[in-house]
């Protein structure tokens, strides 16, 4: 579902550039709204949410599946606890659809996906272990890197149930907001990923904004 939001990018407490490949990680406050922004299109953001006041409760892909009776999420769904508490609402969303099943690449996904030869490429498990082992004031461990959402990511399910990388959706300037209805720890990998069309072969920046 489109939406577009009223807020304004001058008014922000928070702006950051995520360049392509790093990681972002910050703690919002209930009643904050956070924006993930597409600055170039066609680049893929894989993101964990946990409760910042006990991160053992984290965003979980069953839950909101289940809760919403949908696999995408936009505009108005809201992301479920593993505790099957809301944790943010999505409030505008400029794309349209966003993944949560295709999960995050991997240095052993990409050797089985692709090719031995792709180990060594940096993925998305790279950037959130590193965020987590530089910032231990967050409380995280790897064993609290677990489902994600790939805001921008186009993963349609094919007629047999399986899963399928394409084309992004997304193009320069769109966005996707997000409400946290309890205090969040937001942790983004901006996908480094060259082997799929996730990120048009191309990784580009993102911009973080919090209001």
């Amino acid at each position: 579902m489109i939406k577009a939001s009223t807020l304004q990018p001058q008014d922000a407490s928070f702006r950051q550039t995520v360049l392509a490949g790093d990681y972002f990680i910050h703690r919002i406050e209930a009643g904050q709204t956070l924006r993930i922004l597409d600055l170039e299109g066609n680049q893929a953001a894989d993101t964990l949410f946990y409760n910042a006041d006990d991160p053992g409760e984290r965003y979980s892909a069953t839950d909101t599946i289940r809760a919403q009776g949908n696999v995408y999420l936009t505009a108005g769904s809201v992301l479920m606890t593993n505790e099957n508490r809301p944790l943010l609402e999505i409030v505008a969303d400029t794309c349209g659809r966003h993944d949560t099943l295709g999960g995050a690449c991997a240095t052993e996904s990409n050797t089985v996906r692709y090719s031995l030869e792709k180990k060594c490429m940096h993925a998305c498990r790279d950037s959130w272990m590193l965020a987590i082992n530089e910032h231990e004031e967050y409380g995280l461990d790897k064993a609290d890197i677990t489902h994600n959402i790939n805001f921008f990511m186009n993963v349609p399910v094919t007629a047999k149930g399986g899963l399928t990388f394409a084309d992004g959706i997304s193009d320069a300037g769109k966005y996707v907001e997000l409400k946290a209805l309890m205090n969040t720890i937001v942790l983004i990998s901006n996908c480094p990923q060259l082997n799929n069309p996730c990120n048009a072969y191309n990784p580009t920046p993102i911009e973080v904004i919090v209001w």
